[in-house]
């Protein structure tokens, strides 16, 4: 079984990737997407999005991070892919699973769903662009409106070279709604012969084994999930063997969450703590002391504020969970 960070736009940037990767259980990173456009970006834009490839490509822990591409423009995309590709990544993503209304409208994402021979020909052109050694891999949903395309969709991606085929298990339309639709994913596994990943509402290690189920896939991709709870990813992989797994204790996920503050949410004084709130507002899903420590925030803006109101959470609210 391989698990996989998703590339949530926003959210898994580099500091995150570090902090995740860190507590273990992560056989892959997925960049946030690259948009692309009409033009092949400098190498600094790369390094932006990827500073990973500054250290062999993989994050302080050894996990390897693919750069992702989005756009509907096989020539840019294929430019791109290859420079990254020469820059070290690891392997190129091509994204066509984006829900973003202001993504779809410009070409990009999952309303390319609509047309399974411009993502095959996409897929082909970046898998002709790149290194043979260098996997291109691709990010899907079941479809636009519906999953009437999806084996279209699927076999056109193998046809065109892809390594690996991740699907995320609802539709466009569904957005982010509950439930997500693994079954759907079953026939195409078997359709194909190149892996594929299933992704999507896989919030705890239960989830994960009823995703594997209907599915039929052995790996999995972890997105909002792996935010709500940081050591996710090791627990799924205890589990696997045999061993109940142990959830962190919310002392040991406000250190990881100070440590992100202090050094990761501090970029503009317009937004300082804004990324803290926003990681908050997954946490409390699992974690009660995250909904009170989000409660003292989130009305806050300065550092000394933030830090303060983090002591006092730490000294008062802990002690009576």
């Amino acid at each position: 079984m391989r698990l996989f960070l998703a590339p949530m736009q926003g959210v898994v940037d580099h500091p995150m990737r570090e902090m995740l990767t860190g507590i273990g259980g992560y056989d892959r990173c997925v960049t946030e997407f690259i948009r692309v456009t009409n033009t092949r970006f400098p190498e600094k834009v790369f390094k932006r999005y990827c500073p990973e490839l500054l250290q062999g490509g993989k994050t302080l822990a050894g996990t390897p991070v693919y750069i992702q591409l989005l756009g509907g423009d096989p020539h840019w995309l294929s430019q791109n892919a290859a420079k990254a590709a020469r820059l070290g990544a690891h392997g190129i993503d091509l994204n066509f699973g984006c829900p973003a209304k202001i993504v779809n409208r410009n070409d990009g994402g999952s309303v390319l769903l609509k047309e399974p021979s411009r993502v095959a020909g996409i897929v082909r052109a970046v898998r002709d662009a790149v290194d043979p050694a260098v996997p291109v891999t691709a990010k899907i949903r079941l479809g636009f409106s519906d999953a009437s395309l999806l084996s279209e969709i699927a076999g056109g991606i193998e046809a065109a070279g892809a390594s690996e085929l991740c699907i995320h298990a609802r539709t466009r339309e569904d957005g982010y709604k509950p439930p997500a639709y693994w079954q759907h994913i079953n026939a195409v596994r078997q359709q194909l012969s190149i892996p594929v990943i299933a992704n999507g509402e896989i919030w705890a290690p239960a989830d994960a084994l009823e995703a594997q189920r209907q599915s039929g896939c052995t790996d999995l991709m972890l997105g909002r999930g792996a935010l709500a709870c940081p050591d996710l990813a090791r627990a799924i992989k205890q589990q696997a063997v045999g061993v109940v797994p142990e959830l962190m204790p919310w002392s040991d996920v406000l250190e990881g969450l100070t440590d992100f503050f202090e050094n990761a949410d501090q970029p503009c004084p317009k937004y300082i703590g804004n990324r803290t709130k926003q990681w908050l507002s997954y946490l409390r899903r699992q974690y009660p002391g995250a909904e009170l420590l989000f409660q003292r925030i989130k009305r806050l803006g300065t550092v000394a504020e933030i830090l303060a109101a983090i002591d006092t959470h730490r000294s008062l609210d802990v002690e009576a969970l």
